[in-house]
């Protein structure tokens, strides 16, 4: 037998990203003990997951499962959460890394009751960057209602503006600190889960599909905030142009996946959130036409293929099997015209709706910005998890693409792994 004459393991994980993933894995290891640094660069946590209407498998309300993980992460001292915070640097050997965090100024303290004083006295407004654009917001604001940390946040574009001094001048509780500034960090941890989630495709790179050029086209995730009730049109699904409720809307499925000139593999769940989104509008317009445009649909799993056979048999709902060629707008109505050879009949199909909807697929956020650390990828910019190696993980949707169920599980995974690694397992 030999004995190990490495440095000594640290007991400590650090979790980089708040999104689901991030949290499960962070809370599934602190609550056996370990001792977690969970790494968020928004002002909140929560992901892709919060800016949902609603989730699979049970279609409940995303805070359903949030606040549930936000009180676990309150009541847990063993999980310390840095927000607006960024990973400079990770180097070191498994049971040995030296982490560089750089954190953000977020312009409020912990002294914030989230009274809402500050963005009252702000008059500068911004575009929501939570909302994708589709609203604007004060330049002082709470990203969502239930945001952890529940605190304001001041834009940086305010900061040696009048309105940033207005914005302190109104808080009583002196929560507002203009003064505030980047700081540094260095932790060492003996193990790192990477859960960066991921980012939808720019449509605006899909030339012949219309986005960014025809205002009653949108992806799929500004048609989950068109239907949240906290998202810009308090939950009412309204075309963008005028504010009309559609009577016809088409799902464009695939929308850049599928495609060697774009993304060339399948983000595993755009179908199911299509069909899902498709329940938001019949549920608002009882009488609405719906045209779902699709390659191959897939639904993974009996749940899902159960969802799938009820939505098909809603005589509201057509499917029509072929790839979209293109869409045009009529100027004078704003209505959208699609076009896609059915290739099941052969015919040309030209259908004109209230507006339109793009699937896009899931970019992993490690493909856009590549992460400071030794870890592989496959040619789509996934994280490969090097289990031989050790010591660094990715969890979800930095892995491959995944829904909130397949996330969580993997996540739950990543954190057995990392905690392998600080007893040598």
């Amino acid at each position: 037998m030999t004995e190990y004459n490495g440095a000594p393991a640290s007991g400590t994980i650090l979790v980089v990203g708040g999104g689901i993933s991030g949290l499960t894995a962070a809370l599934e290891a602190a609550e056996v003990g370990y001792e977690v640094f969970l790494v968020e660069k928004n002002p909140y946590l929560g992901g892709r997951v919060a800016q949902l209407k609603q989730y699979f498998p049970k279609l409940c309300p995303p805070t359903c499962g949030l606040e549930i993980n936000f009180r676990r992460i309150k009541d847990n001292p063993r999980v310390k959460v840095l927000t607006m915070a960024e990973v400079e640097n990770v180097g070191g050997v498994p049971g040995n890394y030296t982490a560089a965090i750089k954190i953000n100024p977020r312009y409020v303290n912990e002294n914030c009751t989230c009274c809402g004083d500050c963005a009252a006295a702000c008059e500068t407004e911004i575009e929501s960057e939570y909302d994708f654009g589709m609203k604007k917001t004060k330049a002082a604001f709470l990203p969502f209602e239930m945001a952890y940390p529940a605190r304001f946040v001041i834009s940086r574009r305010i900061i040696g503006a009048p309105d940033a001094a207005k914005c302190a001048a109104a808080c009583k509780y002196g929560a507002v600190d203009l003064n505030m500034a980047e700081k540094k960090l260095t932790l060492n941890v003996g193990s790192v889960i990477w859960a960066t989630g991921w980012q939808p495709y720019d449509a605006t790179k899909i030339d012949n599909l219309g986005f960014g050029t025809y205002r009653n086209i949108i992806t799929n995730m500004m048609m989950e905030r068109l239907g949240a009730p906290n998202g810009p049109t308090n939950g009412s699904i309204v075309r963008p142009s005028d504010g009309k409720a559609p009577e016809s809307i088409a799902f464009v499925q695939c929308a850049g996946s599928r495609d060697e000139n774009h993304l060339p593999y399948c983000s595993y769940i755009c179908c199911m959130a299509s069909l899902k989104q498709a329940t938001y509008v019949r549920e608002q317009y009882p009488d609405a036409k719906i045209y779902i445009f699709y390659i191959d649909l897939r639904a993974p799993g009996q749940r899902y293929e159960k969802f799938y056979q009820q939505i098909k048999a809603d005589g509201n709902i057509f499917f029509i099997k072929g790839k979209v060629a293109e869409v045009a707008e009529n100027a004078a109505t704003g209505a959208i015209t699609v076009t896609a050879e059915n290739a099941v009949t052969g015919e040309k199909i030209n259908q004109t709706v209230d507006m339109a909807v793009l699937a896009t697929g899931m970019v992993p956020t490690a493909a856009v910005d590549k992460l400071p650390a030794d870890l592989i990828y496959n040619a789509d910019g996934f994280i490969i998890n090097d289990f031989e190696k050790g010591g660094m993980f990715a969890a979800g949707c930095a892995n491959k693409p995944a829904d909130v169920v397949s996330s969580n599980q993997n996540a739950t995974g990543m954190a057995l792994k990392a905690i392998q690694t600080l007893v040598r397992r």
